[in-house]
């Protein structure tokens, strides 16, 4: 039979002891005098003896009452330090927050949710910037308590929210002998030159292969593989082969010239920046929700 009252009832009876009434105790704990005696009359029950003896000019401990009280100090000692640890480690959890990310995220959107969070909610994220193969393995380890990815990818077992919308497009070098061309590439031409690339794993390559495989084109291998965005934007200025990136990254070198978009015809090249979590549909209340509030706000 289980005789150990629960840590609320040691606490209360200790309260009794200390302010010499249950009405006192009761309202320290934060209730009424009647589920105070009620819980006290509970924990009696439980234990099969006395431990409180009432007058209408107070209450007392019995003796078996002050003997379990004073078994009970190392113990509620001891719950205090732990409920003061979790307390600071739910702080420190609202207060920062790991966040990897897939690279044109990490690059054109995140840093300015991270300053919104860091202002709105005194918040600090841990950004790791990767591919979106990457993002999944490390939410799903535990690695980070939120990741965003662009197109699709494995979700199976995580939570999932759109947060935006972006288009590939193919860019060139002005002297590059597409951007001469009057009518828009189709996948077949497209496939059959080897151009720069981003790396396998990453969003970009993905929504890339996903566009030319639902077109029926298989493309050669790429003449030289990259891990960041920026880096294929230097690559592809130096004069490399053409490459698929995100209107978001090369918006400002088409505008001033540096480099030309190349029209395409027959290519899906849609795709969503997705939020991923452990857990349920809804956001867990804290830094993570806060998170995904401020980039609903900016879609």
């Amino acid at each position: 039979m289980d005789l150990l009252p629960d840590l609320p009832s040691l606490r209360l009876l200790e309260a009794v002891a200390r302010l010499g009434s249950i009405g006192a105790a009761g309202r320290a704990a934060g209730m009424s005098q009647q589920s105070a005696s009620e819980r006290l009359r509970a924990m009696e029950v439980r234990a099969g003896l006395v431990l409180v003896q009432r007058a209408t000019t107070g209450s007392s401990l019995t003796p078996a009452g002050r003997l379990l009280v004073e078994w009970s100090r190392p113990l509620l000692e001891r719950a205090d330090e732990v409920e003061a640890a979790l307390l600071t480690l739910r702080t420190e959890h609202r207060r920062e927050l790991r966040v990897h990310a897939s690279m044109t995220t990490a690059e054109y959107l995140l840093p300015r949710w991270l300053v919104r969070l860091r202002r709105e909610r005194d918040t600090v994220a841990n950004l790791v910037a990767t591919n979106s193969e990457a993002v999944l393995e490390a939410v799903r380890e535990g690695q980070a308590d939120l990741g965003f990815i662009e197109g699709r990818g494995d979700l199976a077992g995580l939570a999932t929210q759109v947060v935006g919308h972006d288009r590939l497009v193919l860019v060139a070098e002005p002297d590059d002998a597409w951007v001469r061309r009057r009518a828009p590439l189709r996948p077949a031409a497209i496939a059959a030159r080897a151009l720069t690339s981003r790396e396998p794993g990453s969003g970009t390559r993905r929504t890339v292969e996903d566009a030319f495989a639902a077109a029926g084109a298989l493309p050669v291998a790429p003449e030289v593989e990259l891990t960041t965005t920026a880096a294929v934007l230097a690559a592809v200025r130096a004069g490399g082969p053409p490459a698929f990136l995100s209107e978001r990254a090369v918006r400002s070198e088409i505008d001033g010239g540096r480099l030309v978009e190349v029209a395409t015809a027959d290519l899906d090249l849609q795709r969503d920046f997705t939020a991923v979590w452990v857990g349920g549909r809804r956001p867990p209340a804290g830094p993570l929700r806060d998170l995904l509030a401020i980039a609903a706000r900016d879609r």
